[in-house]
């Protein structure tokens, strides 16, 4: 626990995340007019739906609603991630999960850093999916040791944010002035620069191998390229994004639309055309966009597995990239194979497919000290409720879909399934945390909770 003389991580977590938010409103206008929308949606929907507003309250969901952020950074080298490592845990944000992007021809892997404690996440949601480029598949020679040169010589973070990093470290947190000063440092490593540090010519040529190498190696930072809203209902935000001006792409990534919602949806807006400065012309270079995201309940291995299975399913009869030509198809197809996925919480719960909140009831907290012991008895007599857990992680092949929409779909390269996790993990300097884990904590820790109120 910090002492009281220093801020809270998950307070420096909250004020960095609008403090990044406001940056990235000011370089994209159009995230702006996104922000807009997802909260008039989210408006409708809690006024027409009383029932999700109820459970909104209850998990408190409803209160992190409007600040719920994810951004997305590309990082080149293992002393960025290492470092970037050790700046998001001032934030009290922690490695969780291991994504493979390759074999959806995106040549990096990724781990998301956010809070893990269910209290921490309440205070504040924010994460961010980190990807290192894989220098190693870069196929010419020349031109991977052209891009090991280009990212040697750069420094993302500034002295005085490695300086405040370092001094957290060694006090264990740090003071409301530094956290301050923290906070904007640390957002100088997330700006946007118009200027790159190659020339028009090693930027083509970085290109022509994968856009997303372009998009790491040619520039002063990692800029981040995305922030997410989070909306109640992602269909809607969709279908009205072209009459706010905002074109969306094709295919909202993830499950189907469902009654109860699963893991992940997402989509975004097409990444912007954003004009350059090379060291010896003028150009342009797309990366940011708006994303958003609507956050079903997480999945149990079980449940995932069925997910994995439908969707692969799904895509192997599409046959191709979901894109512009096939959206209507994948949507069929995906609403036709995910009705082998059960579409009430209660027949999840029994078949064990995903993870839960279990909350004392009334009726619980006035029941006699007799009430059945099991846990399945005392839902049966109305003594605890069920609430779903909200999934806060990331899908690899939704994150891939996400990355090539906004690439362009001629960038989609193949590369063999290529994971590394033990590599990964060396260049971050510590191991990743498994999400499934920490959910099946977090739902133990309110089962507990429950048993200890029914007994007491």
């Amino acid at each position: 626990m910090p002492t009281p003389r220093f801020i809270s991580p998950d307070t420096i977590r909250k004020d960095f995340s609008k403090a990044m938010s406001d940056m990235y409103r000011e370089e994209v206008p159009l995230y702006g007019a996104l922000l807009e929308l997802v909260a008039e949606t989210n408006a409708r929907v809690l006024a027409s739906d009383p029932d999700l507003a109820q459970q909104l309250q209850h998990t408190g969901e409803i209160q992190r609603l409007d600040m719920e952020r994810h951004g997305a950074i590309r990082l080149g080298s293992a002393y960025e991630l290492a470092t970037i490592s050790r700046l998001f845990a001032v934030m009290g944000m922690h490695p969780v999960g291991y994504y493979d992007l390759t074999p959806a021809g995106v040549p990096v892997h990724s781990t998301a850093f956010r809070a893990v404690h269910e209290s921490a996440l309440q205070t504040s949601p924010f994460r961010v999916f980190t990807s290192l480029l894989r220098l190693e598949l870069i196929e010419n020679l020349e031109l991977r040791a052209f891009a090991e040169s280009a990212l040697a010589k750069r420094s993302i973070f500034t002295p005085r944010a490695l300086a405040l990093i370092e001094q957290a470290e060694a006090d264990g947190g740090l003071n409301a002035s530094d956290a301050q000063a923290f906070i904007q440092q640390a957002l100088e490593t997330f700006r946007w620069h118009h200027t790159a540090t190659v020339s028009a010519a090693q930027y083509q040529q970085l290109s022509d191998q994968h856009r997303l190498i372009a998009d790491v190696v040619a520039f002063k930072g990692p800029h981040i390229n995305h922030l997410t809203p989070r909306t109640l209902d992602i269909d809607r935000v969709q279908a009205d994004m072209p009459g706010k001006g905002i074109t969306p792409k094709a295919v909202i990534e993830g499950p189907p639309r469902r009654q109860c919602p699963i893991l992940l949806r997402q989509t975004s807006f097409k990444a912007l055309d954003e004009a350059i400065a090379f060291t010896d012309a003028r150009g342009s270079h797309s990366a940011r966009f708006g994303e958003i995201e609507q956050r079903g309940v997480a999945l149990t291995p079980k449940g995932r597995a069925l997910y994995d299975q439908l969707l692969n399913a799904a895509r192997d009869e599409l046959g191709a990239f979901p894109n512009e030509a096939n959206a209507q198809r994948y949507t069929e197809l995906m609403a036709q194979h995910f009705q082998a996925f059960p579409d009430n919480h209660r027949a999840m719960r029994e078949q064990g497919l995903a993870y839960f909140r279990y909350r004392v009831t009334d009726k619980g907290r006035a029941a006699e000290k007799d009430a059945p012991q099991s846990l399945d008895a005392l839902i049966e007599a109305g003594y605890v409720d069920i609430e779903p857990l909200v999934y806060e992680d990331f899908l690899p092949v939704s994150a891939a879909g996400i990355f090539q929409s906004n690439l362009g779909d001629a960038a989609q390269s193949h590369y063999a399934a290529n994971a590394n996790q033990a590599e990964f993990e060396q260049a971050l300097g510590r191991q990743t945390l498994d999400e499934l884990q920490l959910y099946a904590d977090t739902q133990q820790r309110s089962i507990d909770a429950c048993l200890q109120v029914l007994r007491t």
